[in-house]
């Protein structure tokens, strides 16, 4: 199959570029360039999204009626790429791929009339409130309690490894609502206020000095009946809905794609005996290795946004992608610290900007020790390796 035959879809992409050079600010780019982070800077997120927003591109995956632009597969796949490739911010993937479509499938109206206007102009910073001590890839064993008393459910338990968590303003939550059946049945989906009393968030230090992971506590917090998603007890269900918004993303095809792009800059900007390293052929061996692996990764993900490979829904094909594209994520970092040598022993700030940082080192050079830090992690959150592929082994195989 020809995945760019849709009509005007390179003009389409051409219409992205243009749109971006004219409009990202150099800033803004400069912070995503010198990035040593999987994070976007919540408040470049928030400005580009009122940047987009006049050109209806703010929730671009969502249904026309509702404020989306109605595109195939395949043309928010082209949109994606040219963004990361302009090194844009990446628009609010918690709002417009997770709690968005589970507010507009599932949520009351007066939740969807009070939400969904502020998601659209990404006014509101969410967290997702699913994984526990003890509790991350077996969500079903989660403690987290919401017992219903005088008409309000009072929560108490504790999150853990909740991204962004520390200047939220809500959190989409998994809580046990019923003790008395199946771990899947007595789940529930609330919308907690972050500002609630009662509630503790404390930042996780991480090995790349970041400290966007959280622990967050809620002690006897309330919160209103009328914030519950859908129906009492089918958390879990609204849950899976949410967590297939990331079955393509999961790979991190642009973002790997990108990587690369700067691996093979660094192979040319840095000399090994007097050579650029991209002469060398046990590099060249190597690069040859990931790139074959960063192709069929692209080509696996959009056989599955053209139904080719997996039916809708199936969680091997997320399983398939996360399991790659976690591996990628790794490997390219790697090949950028090895690249650049004793220079990786230098370290900036998360948020360096562009202009500091790029007075010490070419800006190909800068954070890249912090990146590959955090992508040590990039197997084990959002479902271990191991994990995917018993879920592999059971959805695939039958085993």
């Amino acid at each position: 199959m020809h995945f760019e035959s849709e009509p005007g879809l390179e003009e389409f992409r051409q219409e992205v570029r243009d749109f971006v050079r004219d409009n990202l600010p150099e800033d803004m780019k400069a912070r995503q360039v010198y990035s040593g982070s999987m994070f976007s800077n919540h408040d470049d997120d928030q400005a580009w999204s009122k940047i987009v927003e006049p050109k209806g591109w703010g929730t671009y995956t969502w249904p026309v009626e509702l404020g989306g632009c109605g595109w195939s597969a395949m043309k928010q796949f082209a949109f994606e790429d040219e963004l990361y490739k302009a090194y844009a911010p990446p628009l609010s993937f918690n709002t417009l791929h997770m709690i968005g479509p589970v507010l507009y499938k599932f949520g009351s109206p007066e939740l969807q009339e009070r939400f969904l206007p502020m998601i659209r102009k990404n006014e509101i910073r969410w967290c997702q409130g699913f994984s526990e001590p003890g509790s991350g890839s077996d969500l079903a064993s989660l403690r987290t309690r919401a017992d219903l008393v005088d008409g309000k459910y009072v929560v108490n338990g504790q999150k853990i490894w909740t991204s962004g968590a520390y200047d939220a303003n809500w959190c989409f939550c998994l809580v046990k609502t019923d003790t008395t059946c199946k771990p899947q049945k007595g789940m529930s989906f609330l919308l907690i206020d972050m500002t609630s009393p009662g509630i503790t968030v404390r930042t996780i230090p991480q090995i790349n000095n970041e400290k966007h992971l959280c622990e967050v506590f809620f002690d006897n917090v309330e919160v209103p009946v009328a914030n519950l998603i859908g129906e009492a007890g089918l958390g879990w269900t609204y849950a899976k809905k949410l967590l297939e918004g990331e079955r393509t993303t999961s790979s991190y095809i642009f973002w790997n794609k990108r990587e690369m792009r700067r691996v093979i800059a660094l192979a040319n900007a840095e000399a090994l005996n007097g050579n650029p390293v991209a002469k060398d052929p046990a590099f060249r061996m190597k690069l040859a290795r990931i790139q074959a692996e960063l192709t069929a990764l692209e080509w696996s993900v959009l056989r599955v946004l053209a139904n080719e490979t997996f039916p809708q829904g199936t969680p091997a094909a997320a399983s398939v992608l996360k399991v790659r594209g976690s591996d990628l994520q790794q490997w390219v970092t790697e090949a950028q610290v090895d690249l650049i040598g004793d220079k990786a022993l230098r370290s900036y700030p998360i948020d360096s900007l562009g202009s500091d940082a790029g007075t010490l080192w070419p800006e190909h050079v800068v954070n890249r020790t912090n990146m590959s830090m955090i992508a040590r992690a990039a197997t084990i959150y959002g479902g271990s390796k191991q994990v995917q592929r018993n879920i592999l082994a059971a959805t695939a195989f039958g085993l």
